[in-house]
């Protein structure tokens, strides 16, 4: 009986042995030894998560053949993680080149298990707030500017809003930000700064998420149109990697703007778009840093349901 129990000890053991030091193609090994399941199985399991990678390809990189590189193949090592059980970013962090922040040169991206998770907690804390779905409101127009400070963190943002009331009543808007993971969300600021006041703030210090409600001082009728604008202040987070936005319902432009501080510059930007957590990413397109401003940006004539995001590269 001890014996068939320090049996059954060894993928384990072997698995947090190799989570902590690698290599990558072992600590795989190790987490689908550890769950029992055949490559077929954890083909299919990609599949559900929208992420094709062939029996072929996953045998060769647990074999260390051949090691994930390309924007889906690391799509795919992040389902992984959730696939066989695994904490957030364990295995893309043993693909870290020597010297980078994350899969090149990189900060920390979002796993799937976290954008779901602070979708949920989002959904949750507005229930709480007493907001459900677009709250009465339609969105016109929307501009982001995101701040990455000089220790390459998630500095703040503001996010500016045109919306029209398409019922009678509407006096409010609940915002919600979604930190970088380490982040604390509970020493986050928000401020009012055009058309609106801070009203009851709600955060989730797992998820990283914090909500904010933003009253307007009066009582729209429908077809009313109004302009707010408000700022977080966040900083609490190591290195920055990615900004993602996501949108529950179709609506009017959408513009994000991210300036980085002159001392920390990127050395990459790209932006992406994402139909749900579990998609892979798609509509990449390179983004040139504006020399003067330090800064990029993309505008989505029309809003679509999924996310929009822009990620970069430190040196």
């Amino acid at each position: 009986m001890r014996h068939a129990t320090e049996h059954a000890d060894v993928p384990t053991a072997e698995l947090d042995t190799a989570l902590r030091g690698g290599p990558f193609h072992v600590a795989l090994r190790a987490a689908i030894a550890a769950r029992g399941l055949p490559l077929q199985r954890v083909q299919h399991h990609l599949s559900r998560h929208g992420v094709r990678v062939g029996v072929t390809s996953l045998s060769y990189w647990q074999q260390g053949a051949r090691r994930p590189q390309r924007p889906e193949s690391l799509r795919a090592v992040r389902a992984l993680e959730e696939i066989l059980r695994l904490p957030d970013e364990s295995l893309i962090r043993l693909l870290t080149e020597p010297g980078g922040s994350g899969p090149t040169g990189r900060g920390p991206a979002r796993s799937y298990r976290s954008l779901a998770a602070a979708c949920d907690a989002g959904n949750r804390l507005g229930a709480d707030l007493d907001w459900f779905r677009d709250g009465g409101l339609h969105t016109l127009g929307r501009h982001e500017r995101v701040r990455i400070g000089a220790r390459r963190e998630l500095a703040g943002l503001e996010s500016q809003h045109i919306v029209r009331a398409h019922r009678d009543g509407v006096d409010r808007f609940v915002a919600v930000h979604h930190g970088d993971p380490g982040c604390s969300p509970g020493a986050m600021a928000v401020h009012a700064l055009e058309n609106c006041r801070t009203g009851r703030v709600r955060w989730d210090h797992d998820t990283g998420v914090l909500v904010a409600e933003l009253l307007f001082g009066t009582r729209l009728s429908s077809g009313d149109t109004f302009l707010f604008r408000y700022g977080v202040e966040d900083g609490t987070a190591g290195v920055s990697g990615e900004y993602v936005h996501r949108f529950g319902s179709p609506g009017g432009q959408y513009a994000l703007q991210v300036g980085f501080d002159a001392a920390a510059l990127p050395a990459r930007c790209h932006r992406f778009t994402q139909h749900t957590p579990a998609a892979p990413r798609g509509g990449r397109q390179e983004l040139r840093l504006s020399a003067p401003h330090h800064g990029v940006h993309l505008v989505e004539p029309r809003i679509r349901p999924g996310m929009v995001g822009i990620a970069w590269e430190w040196e």
